[in-house]
């Protein structure tokens, strides 16, 4: 969901890296000043970046955006990701504030529908929220100001929540390496957020787990391998543990519309794409977080990972 995995997926899918079937968005799709701009560097400097095809495209107006949308379906994106609000972590923008026009997302929704896609979007204000939602966005990232109102259409709409606490959690916890604006944001969004949270899962919201990780460095403790540690605080927010793993599992292929595979569920004719544990996840969730704990792993049908059997770079 803005990253390079659209192109790890294509050596994953041609057999030279074991790994997961990706669902890549590519870049993400933010206007100027938006939540995905680079606001520090020269706008001649992030325009050419975006040009040479690092994950984040910049876009203003109808055409743009929906130039934007044909680029990453070049690139191979199987969903589309924009910034409808600004973010935490970035330096100048503003969480409440929407971003983008309801007539630019609108064409971007319309845009990837004409290519069975899709359009995930991170949202955390409201006013945001509910322009994605009018417009047709099929999952919303965050939510962090969701409200009795917006959760209602939610529901109307059938959109998924993605509540991507871990990355919350993280910052809460490393205050102190932040910069002191998104140090600021983060303060202000982390009670509202976890509120939000309880507040749609007891109202019923369909959820998906995502946790907004972001690195593969070995020394960083937020990174890909972690994404276990997002069911505990699941659990926490009011899923029973199975309603966790449903949500981390059945529930992913309603995040990506017409192209959604079967998967998720261990019936005929679906993905034989599951996993082992030492442990039973019902009683003790936190085990889904301890990679060490996932003894074996299938993907379909082929055995990845076992005791016997790690995992190795060549397939």
């Amino acid at each position: 969901m803005a990253g390079y995995g659209v192109f790890v997926s294509q050596a994953v899918d041609e057999g030279w890296l074991p790994g997961p079937n990706i669902y890549s968005s590519h870049s993400i799709i933010s206007m100027t000043a938006g939540h995905g701009d680079l606001h520090s560097h020269p706008w001649s400097l992030v325009r050419a970046k975006c040009n040479e095809g690092i994950p984040m495209y910049v876009a203003d107006g109808v055409d743009e955006c929906i130039r934007a949308v044909r680029l990453q379906l070049r690139c191979g994106a199987k969903v589309i990701k924009i910034c409808a609000t600004g973010g935490v972590l970035s330096l100048v923008d503003d969480p409440l504030h929407p971003e983008f026009s309801p007539a630019e997302i609108a064409a971007i929704v319309d845009e990837a529908a004409r290519a069975d896609r899709v359009v995930a979007a991170h949202c955390h204000g409201k006013r945001g929220i509910m322009n994605a939602l009018h417009a047709g966005i099929r999952t919303i990232e965050h939510g962090s100001y969701l409200d009795d109102e917006a959760i209602a259409l939610m529901k109307e709409k059938g959109a998924v929540l993605v509540a991507t606490r871990t990355i919350v959690e993280y910052g809460i916890k490393n205050l102190d390496q932040l910069p002191e604006e998104p140090r600021k944001k983060m303060e202000q969004i982390a009670d509202a957020h976890k509120v939000a949270w309880a507040k749609a899962i007891k109202a019923g919201v369909k959820n998906a787990l995502g946790t907004d990780l972001g690195f593969s460095t070995m020394s960083v403790d937020h990174r890909h391998g972690m994404n276990g540690r997002e069911f505990p605080l699941a659990v926490k927010a009011g899923l029973t543990p199975l309603e966790a793993m449903e949500a981390g599992t059945a529930a992913a292929p309603f995040t990506l519309g017409p192209q959604a595979p079967e998967s998720g569920q261990l019936k005929a004719g679906y993905d034989a794409d599951f996993i082992a544990l030492s442990c039973n996840p019902i009683d003790d969730i936190d085990i889904l977080a301890e990679p060490s704990k996932i003894t074996h792993v299938w993907k379909g049908g082929k055995l990845f990972k076992s005791p016997e059997h790690p995992v190795s770079m060549l397939v």
